[in-house]
């Protein structure tokens, strides 16, 4: 079966026998669980009439029935990128037909020829995709299928029993490569210095028209299905009592979660939260000052992305599909302008780690599909007659050069049950990605308040 040139019918038997091997250890766990929640449940329920004093549910259960369709609409999956399309990234590259360079020394028209080329030449002769497919394969990855569309994740269990499940949701332009560095400490923090009653068992979905998802075919694909989508992928995974987290489109789809409410996601943990400045707002605050110049430098200087995007993705694709210049230096760019980087996006991420996110693009020509979750969410994301706010236990996490960073006040009137908020003194948009030690930290922090 292959999919965007990632196949896994040929994965050899040792392979098939370790998937099975883990397939088998958690239908066994989830047998074992549940029956000791029914049992639970029973007893709660009707101990009364058997003369049998109820046992206290354990809170820590997370597992769905037996009989539900909990993993058997899970395939396992593994990526393995044809050599053509290697050998032609880099034909294309080595092609590049260049644009003329800026006229100013600096960022203020765009990312500047030289670094571009730069950046490009490593790209071509001397970066190593194969080591990065490698690393993403030691993590146990699944499709599962939505209303058509094919769901990649990264579905990593904790060896803890206790473990709490999260699902963890990138933006743009970001990837599942953005939590490749926490997904490690928060499964097994035991094993990285940390204590078993802070473990996760970590689910990083690719959104839909993303990296290794599929990519829909038809409208309707904006944030609020995503979430209603991440809540289906939960159940099937076997989760019945879970958390989530989010930045940027991530950040949305998760407080889509908070909003939507079904009954499975126990709290949530943003680093962007989707808050704006109340109406009418005289006399700011110094704090509020902060946020406010945020958002006047991005609709005045960074947001013309967004307003193609929202637009004309379509269009827009084109370019990004066939040229794979155009395409990292659509996204470099705003590595640049979003982290704290003080000046070269170089300083805050590496090179390496910042061409395999623009690869989980390139290999999946999702230039396009990218690009239309603004077309389909963009200013239309939590719109409606009915309440908007999120009732679930909140953690905000607010990192310096987030784009907005958000104040309390702002935030409040969104998340009306913050349990946990923390300004942090360095770190910028993609908060996992820069700081991965912090932001380990924060979700242990946040989550202690709502196991």
């Amino acid at each position: 079966m292959t999919l965007f040139g990632a196949s896994i019918a040929h994965e050899d038997h040792a392979q098939r026998a370790c998937w099975a091997a883990l397939y088998l250890r958690d239908e066994i766990a989830r047998y074992a669980t549940e029956v000791t929640r029914e049992r639970d449940r029973l007893l709660h329920a009707h101990g009364h009439q058997l003369g049998v004093k109820g046992r206290r549910q354990d809170s820590n259960a997370c597992r769905l029935p037996v009989g539900s369709r909990a993993m058997s609409d899970v395939r396992p999956f593994r990526i393995d990128v044809p050599e053509e399309q290697l050998a032609d990234l880099k034909r294309r590259l080595r092609a590049t037909r260049w644009p003329d360079a800026e006229t100013p020394d600096d960022w203020s028209q765009g990312i500047p020829l030289a670094y571009v080329q730069e950046v490009c030449a490593y790209w071509a002769e001397r970066y190593d995709w194969r080591a990065t497919e490698a690393r993403l394969n030691r993590f146990p990855q699944v499709l599962t299928t939505v209303d058509g569309v094919d769901l990649h994740c990264l579905h990593v269990r904790s060896p803890h029993a206790d473990a709490l499940p999260i699902v963890m949701t990138h933006g743009w332009p970001g990837s599942v490569v953005e939590f490749l560095e926490v997904i490690g400490p928060l499964a097994d923090p035991t094993a990285h210095g940390g204590s078993a009653a802070d473990a996760f068992h970590v689910v990083c979905p690719s959104l839909p028209g993303y990296g290794f998802s599929g990519k829909p075919t038809r409208p309707g694909w904006g944030v609020e299905k995503i979430a209603e989508t991440w809540d289906t992928l939960m159940e099937r995974l076997g989760y019945a009592r879970w958390v989530a987290q989010g930045g940027d489109w991530g950040a949305a789809v998760t407080t889509a979660i908070g909003i939507q409410n079904r009954g499975r996601c126990i709290g949530i943990h943003v680093n962007m939260p989707n808050a704006g400045a109340p109406e009418g707002l005289t006399n700011p605050t110094e704090r509020e000052r902060r946020a406010l110049d945020g958002s006047r430098h991005y609709r005045e200087w960074d947001s013309g992305y967004s307003k193609q995007q929202s637009t004309r993705p379509q269009t827009l694709g084109y370019g990004l599909v066939d040229s794979p210049a155009g395409q990292a230096a659509w996204i470099l760019e705003k590595f640049w302008s979003w982290t704290d980087c003080n000046g070269h996006p170089e300083n805050a991420i590496a090179r390496d780690a910042l061409l395999d996110n623009v690869m989980l693009y390139w290999l999946t020509r999702s230039g396009a599909s990218s690009a239309r979750l603004y077309w389909e969410s963009f200013g239309k994301e939590f719109q409606g007659g009915r309440d908007r706010t999120v009732p679930l236990p909140t953690g905000c996490s607010i990192f310096p050069k987030e784009i907005v960073p958000v104040p309390r006040s702002w935030a409040e009137k969104r998340y009306k049950n913050i349990v946990y908020w923390n300004e942090l003194d360095r770190g910028g948009h993609f908060a996992a990605f820069e700081q991965p030690a912090l932001f380990i930290e924060e979700l242990r922090a946040c989550f202690r308040l709502m196991r």
